[in-house]
């Protein structure tokens, strides 16, 4: 089958030289990168494992993943930046205008913005997900203002600087220990959100991923607020 023809393809243009490097950070010898597998377009095969890099949209992958994990180990493999500098470039993508770092720093909970996708899918024993955290440089350039005095900026690419650590998650039981030691059962999402001192909407996130994956359960109500614990 053609390459332009795979399926389960989601493209990666704004990320690829991130892509790119992280993919050569990963193969290992006797590998087969771009490989296709049962129709599918992927980016490391090792024997019966898979591995697939997926910079952004979970969502886009899981047709591919369901098919996969039915004859072999998958692993996804998500970069969350720890460092970002920003290098912003004129409208004409080459012209370089300032450089800053960026005051976000990604960190492990930021798995679950992706990973709402799918999270059933950990409960698969062939399914296992590596948190890369990475230090990266963001390319942007100027495009047309939108409105009378409004610039705006689009994302050109991502490019690897350093990998910091990895993490690997094999099992629903492997993400609880993002749960803070410190949190109490029962607990709901803001009680979660001020223990880890995260966003609400991203709490809400991590509770909806851990039920899905069983390892935690609605026990109760206080006042309008949902309660959850362990299981």
């Amino acid at each position: 089958m053609p390459q332009d023809d795979a399926k389960g393809d989601t493209g990666r243009v704004q990320g690829r030289s991130l892509h790119s490097a992280l993919k050569t950070a990963y193969s290992a010898p006797g590998d087969r990168l771009e490989a296709m597998v049962e129709g599918y377009l992927v980016d490391i095969a090792r024997g019966e494992l898979l591995i697939e890099i997926q910079t952004q949209n979970f969502a886009a992958l899981k047709e591919k993943l369901v098919s996969l994990l039915r004859n072999h180990e998958v692993r996804v493999v998500l970069p969350i930046s720890i460092e970002k500098w920003i290098i912003m470039l004129a409208i004409d993508k080459r012209t370089f205008i300032r450089k800053r770092r960026s005051p976000k720093r990604g960190r492990k909970e930021d798995v679950f913005r992706e990973l709402v996708s799918f999270p059933e899918l950990v409960r698969n024993p062939r399914f296992s997900l590596e948190l890369v955290m990475i230090r990266e440089e963001e390319l942007r350039y100027r495009t047309p203002p939108r409105g009378r005095f409004r610039k705006s900026w689009s994302t050109l690419d991502r490019r690897l600087i350093g990998i910091s650590d990895r993490i690997l998650f094999r099992s629903p039981e492997d993400f609880l220990s993002l749960l803070p030691q410190t949190i109490r059962s029962p607990f709901t999402t803001r009680d979660l959100a001020r223990a880890l001192n995260l966003p609400v909407g991203l709490a809400q996130k991590m509770v909806y991923c851990l039920r899905g994956m069983g390892v935690i359960g609605m026990v109760g109500r206080k006042a309008k607020s949902r309660l959850y614990a362990r299981l």
